[in-house]
């Protein structure tokens, strides 16, 4: 029989004295089996699984299975997982219709598939069911549909008619040859392929703690990944990565010394983005994977500027500040050299971290209860109403 999500009830305000930090740092809001990150050893760790090895071992369609199931799969297991999302990248009629015709060119890619996203539930006759069996369906087609999302906005947006979901071949493979129009080689497949693994999951991060706050209210999945990818979108969450490209264009298009640049952001006490991290203090094990697979890809493609600047610039930050890179500071270079427009780069974030938001609203629902912190009050006390003539 189906199980529906519980919703624990609430205790009273006297269970237990609030505490106070800014921005929630270092609060502890739940229990979660998904992910465990040390971020003084520079440590991350998906159900159990060092990042590096999955990153090294496993594909992203391992991972997602992972993260929903708890184990990793076997081949017959896995395979039916591949079958499953396969069979499920296609659009409605509907939904590419609103992409070509009410969806301007010049629309954010993150507002685009926001929208995208909610809309994909007026064509799900379970968005509304709550048990487990069907979130997991939904679950598995929003990882399915949101590369199809974006490849088919990108290209609308040139003037190019969106290509089909080959309906074979790995997640990745497929994103590039929706977005390209063209198969992708083995090396860019593997790059995107790792590039997925290393985003799918991070914690209870603002986007996926978004998502868990809205599934709290018992709210369908769509609601909540709606709003995740609303979180994602700010520059200091998901958008860094657009940042950190930015800054490198602007570096070689004026032909600035890459440290001098720094200093001078750094005298008007500019962030350095994809510098720092509110976890790690040490290196975020996801930017060395990245930096390897950086060069790989810089001596592949016979340019190692954008590798031989980032390592300037964050060695650079490193000793003025004490700041290591994060995940966003090497994936910029790595989607620049794979040919993906600088807008895209948090998109494709999403197509990765649906995995580990659904995964957390799937482990929210097992044993929900609603997340309400509370708020210290810092207004005035005792006012009170002057009659409206006399104000």
């Amino acid at each position: 029989m189906a199980q529906t999500p519980t919703q624990t009830p609430a205790g009273s305000a006297a269970d237990a004295k609030p505490k106070q930090a800014a921005g929630l740092a270092g609060v502890v809001a739940l229990d979660s089996g998904i992910s465990f990150i040390d971020g003084a050893k520079g440590e991350l760790l998906y159900r159990g699984y060092e990042i590096s090895d999955l990153a090294k071992n496993t594909d992203f369609e391992e991972v997602a299975y992972l993260l929903w199931n708890g184990d990793l799969p076997s081949q017959s297991e896995l395979n039916e997982l591949q079958s499953q999302l396969r069979a499920e990248r296609a659009l409605h009629p509907d939904l590419l219709d609103h992409l070509r015709h009410h969806t301007p060119e010049n629309t954010n890619p993150m507002a685009a598939l926001r929208t995208a996203v909610s809309m994909l539930a007026h064509y799900d006759e379970e968005a509304d069911d709550m048990s487990r069996e069907a979130n997991v369906r939904k679950a598995v087609r929003l990882t399915a549909k949101m590369p199809t999302i974006v490849a088919a906005f990108d290209r609308i947006r040139k003037g190019k008619e969106p290509v089909a979901p080959s309906g074979e071949g790995s997640a990745a493979a497929d994103f590039l040859y929706m977005l390209n129009g063209e198969k992708p080689g083995p090396s860019a497949e593997a790059i995107m392929d790792a590039a997925l693994v290393l985003h799918a999951e991070h914690g209870l991060n603002a986007s996926t703690f978004a998502a868990r706050v809205i599934g709290a209210t018992l709210s369908d999945m769509y609601s909540a990944i709606t709003g995740a990818i609303g979180a994602l979108k700010g520059p200091l969450h998901g958008g860094a990565n657009i940042k950190v490209m930015e800054m490198l264009l602007d570096i070689d298009e004026k032909g600035a010394n890459a440290t001098d640049y720094i200093d001078d952001m750094l005298s008007r006490k500019e962030k350095v983005m994809g510098i720092g991290h509110r976890v790690y203090t040490a290196l975020d094990p996801r930017a060395t994977i990245l930096r390897d697979m950086l060069e790989d890809l810089s001596d592949e493609k016979g340019d190692r500027k954008w590798m031989e600047m980032s390592d300037t610039i964050r060695q650079h930050v490193l000793d003025a500040k004490g700041l290591n890179a994060n995940v966003d500071f090497y994936s910029a270079s790595v989607y620049y050299l794979l040919g993906i427009e600088t807008d895209l780069y948090t998109p494709i974030f999403a197509l990765s971290r649906i995995t580990g938001w659904t995964a957390h609203l799937l482990e929210q629902w097992e044993d929900n209860r609603l997340i309400r912190p509370r708020a210290g009050y810092n207004g005035p006390k005792g006012l009170t109403v002057t009659p409206l003539a006399e104000r």
